[in-house]
């Protein structure tokens, strides 16, 4: 106990000072954020994966929290996500490669003796398909890493449950060190956490939820991992119902996400991530009980419906740039004038 604490401190310490360090380096290198009018240095992901990954292996490595072969494996696997990630914020990928890359990352960390071939499979897909996920998460300071943080704690929950202390122990330390990049990210923010840190994050949250769930039911399975990730996989729908109802390519960006609709509703940008990190909270309280037996896997349904309401909800909603009142009124007067002034002429 008392060295999880000093390894969840000292993470998010190397996690808050490694994001203000690397905020130089990632400016020259342009290692930023296209989507932002101004230059965002996306030295969080860096900072997040780096701070993980040496607090657990060092703390692995001196036997105070042993990771195991398993969560070990997990962890090296998602470094090599990491680094695919950053090459996407170094250049643009084509927009298969990484779920390609993080598919081959996961074939490697599935426990294949425990959830069998089939279901193994199954597991790789899930896995591809909640990092990208949570990879759209990053388009709203402070959201992805409210996100990750609060997953990060609900599987450590369950893995504890389950007496899994390694990798209950990785996620603590990556929840300590979204909480550092917090530090910066939060709006405005003065750093961001990239493709490297979501995708590292993202992978990290599905792989434990899979190595949590291996060799159980698969109902309560599919619940428990669904409920981790609820909120991801809410934005994702939103995403690609709205861009096929406006019959727009879905690969294409757009400012179409849940944390955008929610500012066109008229909530401030800190607001965001506190809505969206409580209802991740809720799916992921609902996640704990039904792994540990608690509530019956059916409570799923009740996340499933809360996320779709929200969807249809926002579906519909705006995401184009309108102009002010003031701005309509100054508009039309300046034509009426240019009009006047055309006829005296």
């Amino acid at each position: 106990m008392l060295y999880g604490i000093a390894a969840a401190a000292a993470t998010l310490l190397l996690s808050a000072l490694l994001t203000g360090v690397l905020r130089v380096p990632a400016l020259r290198l342009g290692i930023t954020d296209r989507r932002r009018r101004r230059p965002l240095p996306l030295s969080g992901g860096t900072a997040v994966a780096l701070a993980t990954v040496l607090v657990a292996a060092g703390a692995d490595a001196a036997g105070l929290l042993p990771l195991g072969a398993g969560v070990g494996r997990m962890a090296v696997a998602a470094g090599c996500v990491a680094l695919l990630g950053l090459a996407a914020d170094l250049r643009r990928l084509r927009w298969w490669v990484t779920p390609a890359g993080t598919a081959v990352a996961a074939a490697f960390v599935v426990p294949y003796e425990e959830t069998g071939v089939a279901a193994g499979v199954a597991a790789v897909g899930w896995i591809v398909v909640a990092t990208a996920a949570f990879r759209a998460l990053d388009h709203a300071d402070g959201l992805a890493g409210t996100v990750g943080a609060v997953g990060a704690f609900g599987a450590a929950a369950c893995a504890t449950a389950e007496l899994m202390d390694g990798l209950a122990a990785l996620l603590g330390v990556l929840a300590a060190a979204l909480a550092g990049f917090l530090l910066h990210n939060w709006f405005p923010a003065r750093a961001g956490l990239g493709a490297a840190g979501a995708l590292f994050t993202g992978f990290v949250l599905a792989s434990s939820a899979v190595f949590v769930r291996a060799g159980q039911g698969i109902g309560a399975g599919a619940a428990v991992l669904y409920a981790l990730a609820a909120i991801g996989c809410a934005d994702a729908a939103l995403v690609v119902l709205g861009r096929r109802l406006d019959r727009r390519a879905v690969t294409r960006g757009r400012p179409d996400h849940l944390g955008h609709r929610l500012r066109r509703l008229g909530l401030a940008p800190r607001a965001v991530p506190v809505l969206l990190g409580a209802g991740s909270a809720g799916g992921a309280l609902v996640a704990v009980c039904v792994h540990t037996g608690r509530l019956s896997p059916g409570a799923a349904w009740w996340v499933a419906a809360a996320a779709a309401v929200l969807v249809l909800v926002l579906v519909r909603r705006s995401v184009t740039p309108v102009f002010r009142p003031r701005q309509r009124v100054a508009s039309a007067s300046s034509q009426v004038s240019e009009r006047l002034r055309v006829r005296s002429g």
